[in-house]
């Protein structure tokens, strides 16, 4: 009989999947997605550019037209080095790969989940490194203490962090670049939102590397990210990217969608907008303490022991944002909820209201 213990590493078998809820039937407030669809003009111009993809054959494995629209869209000099992948999270997981065994990876805590459970998968040391209770800032102290006790080979600092949606203090992580003995990822995937970037700082910090997705910005879909770096770092890298690992509908949709940054630029002000109405609603809310953000999503916190009963009444009246209660520690008592269109974000703040009422 086959026996997976002994199949499997026991780094893997004590992993749990990433789990992602059904949306159908729910306004869809949980994933910090863009709501925004195009206009029309503009998807019957999209369509007309990939009716003849050649589909047949193998995609450009450098994405060269792509990466080039990239750096024409974020200002990325050609003195750096640039690297695709399916989306950030296979960023996160060749960075991780590319480390010596038994390597220490540091992160704040509560951070992207990604950052651990690739790390657990690896048979690497993760050190989350709690934030401060009141504001969700950086505990420097701590994390320079970690990096001396534990010299990690890599850092992530999601800048602005996920799930707290705050920036942390450029002159913190300054300090945490400069005592790291390795590399520093910067992780900017909700940069459209913040107004603030850490690119041009890159000449700087040899071992600082930012990263971004195009998922929040309105293109979820496509899964692409992509990392921005020093050439001799990139290189390295690049030669653990699995072929082809860009598909041609991907390099020819974000390469037209790029090329249109006036549609997501009024988006992603609708957007600001939103965030900014939603946060004012939820500090009026009595028991409600909303944190701010500057991504598209904000978190809150529920009377104490109600986040479940809350975020179970919520989903009932049809709208579906994340639950964090269950991660315990300085999640406990919170949900977050992602800015959605107007009519959205008034359901959700409706149906929040009803379930205090409930409670």
């Amino acid at each position: 009989m086959l026996s997976l213990t002994q199949l499997f590493r026991p780094e893997v078998l004590a992993l749990s999947a990433y789990h992602v809820p059904d949306p159908q039937g729910f306004i869809k407030l949980d994933a910090m997605e863009n709501p925004y669809s195009w206009p029309e003009e503009l998807k019957k111009q999209w369509l007309d550019t990939l009716k003849d993809c050649p589909i047949n054959r193998y995609p450009d494995p450098e994405a060269r037209q792509l990466a080039e629209t990239i750096r024409q869209h974020d200002q990325i000099n050609n003195h750096f080095g640039l690297l695709l992948g399916n989306g950030s999270d296979e960023l996160i997981q060749m960075l991780l790969m590319a480390l010596r065994p038994n390597a220490h990876v540091v992160a704040p805590a509560p951070g992207f989940v990604m950052y651990k459970q690739i790390s657990d998968s690896l048979g690497l040391h993760y050190h989350g490194i709690p934030l401060t209770a009141n504001d969700f800032s950086l505990d420097l102290s701590a994390i320079l203490a970690a990096i001396t006790q534990h010299k990690p080979a890599l850092i992530f600092i999601a800048y602005p962090n996920n799930p707290t949606g705050n920036l942390f203090d450029p002159a913190a992580i300054i300090a945490i670049i400069k005592a790291a003995p390795g590399l520093v990822i910067i992780d900017e995937a909700y940069a459209p939102f913040a107004n603030t970037s850490f690119l041009e700082r890159l000449g700087d910090y040899p071992q600082l590397l930012v990263m971004r997705t195009v998922s929040k910005l309105g293109l979820a879909g496509l899964r692409l990210g992509y990392l921005v770096g020093q050439p001799d770092l990139i290189s390295e890298l690049n030669k653990i990217r699995l072929p082809y690992n860009t598909n041609s509908l991907t390099q020819l949709t974000a390469n037209f969608a790029l090329r249109h940054k006036t549609v997501f630029d009024q988006q992603t002000e609708a957007i600001c907008a939103e965030r900014s109405h939603v946060f004012a609603e939820l500090q009026n809310l009595d028991g409600i303490t909303a944190y701010p953000s500057a991504a598209n999503f904000i978190l809150f916190k529920t009377p104490e022991g109600l986040a479940n009963a809350v975020f179970d009444s919520i989903k009932r009246q049809g709208v579906l944002i994340k639950n964090l209660n269950p991660q315990g520690g300085l999640l406990a008592d919170c949900l977050r909820v992602t800015i959605g269109k107007p009519e959205e974000n008034h359901a959700f703040l409706l149906a929040l209201a009803q379930a205090l009422l409930s409670h």
